[in-house]
């Protein structure tokens, strides 16, 4: 990691993790770091003298997603589809930064998501595949839209077996609800909503027309 020149305070920086999949709190950012996302394991840093690159830092008791991830970058090697891997140290990885909005945010201010994006991530999942890992936990805050493009973000998921359906279930959602609500902001309690009731109902008792249908209750625009 040497040859990385890692800022030597990034070890001052502090995540922890919270209940219920909610996401980490950030404790201490020191001088010249800025955070650039938050999810439920770890939070993502840059500094200021390398704008090019992604400090992950993970919750001390999410450490096996740190080692999880790095494997996994690791097995993928180079990619469009994902980001690069340069390094890691006790308690983050460093990546290539990816520019692009969520599709989570697209949603929230109305920015057209197109088919491409949808293809792109269906070939992320079989060049995943070919490398003998199994493409998980793919959802709204997992894939940015890079010009008109997927980059696909969070691997950590990939070395579990089982698929959670979450990118069959976006996919459906997308392909059949979506021409309804393309270029129109989504208010961001409907997509919180959405989310925490996706997350009750998950596993083998999810149905997704049931699903849709309170979705459709809270959301105007979805009302054919």
């Amino acid at each position: 990691m040497n040859k990385l020149d890692v800022p030597a305070r990034i070890d001052e920086i502090h995540v922890s993790s919270n209940p219920y999949n909610e996401p980490v709190t950030i404790k201490e950012i020191p001088p010249y770091f800025e955070c650039i996302g938050v999810g439920t394991d770890a939070a993502v840093f840059r500094h200021v003298n390398q704008p090019h690159m992604a400090y992950k830092v993970y919750a001390q008791d999410k450490l096996e997603k740190k080692d999880n991830e790095e494997f996994v970058y690791r097995s993928l090697g180079p990619s469009p589809y994902f980001s690069t891997f340069y390094g890691s140290g006790p308690h983050y990885i460093v990546l290539s930064f990816e520019e692009g909005l969520s599709l989570y945010d697209c949603l929230l201010q109305g920015v057209l998501i197109p088919p491409e994006v949808v293809e792109d991530v269906e070939q992320a999942r079989r060049f995943v595949q070919m490398k003998g890992l199994n493409p998980r936990d793919i959802h709204l805050k997992n894939i940015l839209l890079q010009h008109g493009h997927a980059k696909v973000i969070d691997v950590s998921e990939y070395v579990h077996e089982g698929n959670d359906l979450r990118w069959e279930l976006l996919k459906q959602g997308y392909e059949e609800y979506y021409p309804l609500i393309k270029g129109k902001a989504i208010p961001l309690w409907v997509l919180e909503t959405s989310r925490k009731w996706y997350n009750q109902t998950k596993g083998n008792a999810f149905q997704f027309d049931e699903f849709m249908r309170k979705i459709k209750r809270l959301n105007p625009f979805l009302k054919e």
